[in-house]
C-alpha cells in the first residue's frame, strides 16, 4: 500500500514537497528533487505546480490530527 501524500515532518528542504512526493512514489526525496531542478528547465508551470502543492497538500501533524478526530 502506498504513503499517503503529505508533507512530512523530517527530511524537508523548502517545504516538504519533494519529500512528500517521493516517499508517496517509493523513491529517494534527493532523486525528486533532482527531477524537480532538471524539469524547471524545460518549459511549463512547474514551479506553479510546486507552489500548489505547497498550499494544498497538509502537512503531516495536520494530517495526523485529522485521522485521529474520526
Amino acid at each position: 500500500m502506498a504513503a499517503a501524500l503529505v508533507r512530512p515532518s523530517n527530511n524537508r528542504m523548502i517545504a516538504g514537497v519533494c519529500a512528500g512526493l517521493a516517499r508517496r512514489f517509493g523513491t529517494t526525496p534527493t532523486t525528486m528533487r533532482v527531477i524537480f531542478l532538471v524539469s524547471c528547465l524545460l518549459p511549463g508551470p512547474q514551479f506553479l505546480v510546486y507552489l500548489a502543492l505547497w498550499i494544498l497538500l497538509p502537512s503531516e501533524q495536520k494530517a495526523a490530527a485529522g485521522a485521529a478526530g474520526w
